[in-house]
């Protein structure tokens, strides 16, 4: 039997400010995964208040940047990829659609960002496999 191959993301490493503060939503989406979901939950929809809804190039970009910086992120830990996005994108005021959802046939869980009603360095026709279980929008405005 061979084992996985696994294989990374490839982005560019972002400007030096830009990639100081992938790392420090990377490393606080490190600590988030541990985590259980009530909770995760609670904490996201915390962090969300007074942030604007997210477009699809500012999350995009977020992602990218994300990847860039993190190996971690870069490979095949989607909920830590996830939710760095999302904190990347709330240092910067916005915030994406954050989603978690289940596959059953085969069995699998994964963890992604929308914007503007699109997933996000995703394939949609994947993402439609999925369904949700969990997800923190935006906050609405009153």
């Amino acid at each position: 039997m061979s084992p996985k191959m696994i294989s990374l993301e490839a982005e560019p490493r972002p400007a030096f400010g830009n990639w100081v503060m992938a790392r420090a939503a990377a490393n606080a989406a490190r600590a988030l995964v541990r985590l259980e979901p009530l909770r995760l939950r609670t904490v996201l929809e915390f962090l969300r208040k007074g942030a604007h809804p997210a477009s699809r190039l500012e999350t995009s970009r977020a992602r990218s940047e994300v990847v860039g910086s993190s190996p971690r992120c870069a490979g095949p830990r989607c909920l830590e990829r996830s939710l760095a996005t999302a904190m990347l994108c709330r240092l910067r005021g916005v915030w994406p659609e954050w989603c978690t959802g289940v596959s059953l046939e085969p069995f699998s869980a994964h963890a992604w960002v929308e914007a503007e009603g699109e997933p996000i360095g995703e394939e949609a026709g994947e993402i439609r496999l999925f369904r949700v279980v969990m997800r923190v929008p935006a906050q609405a405005t009153e």
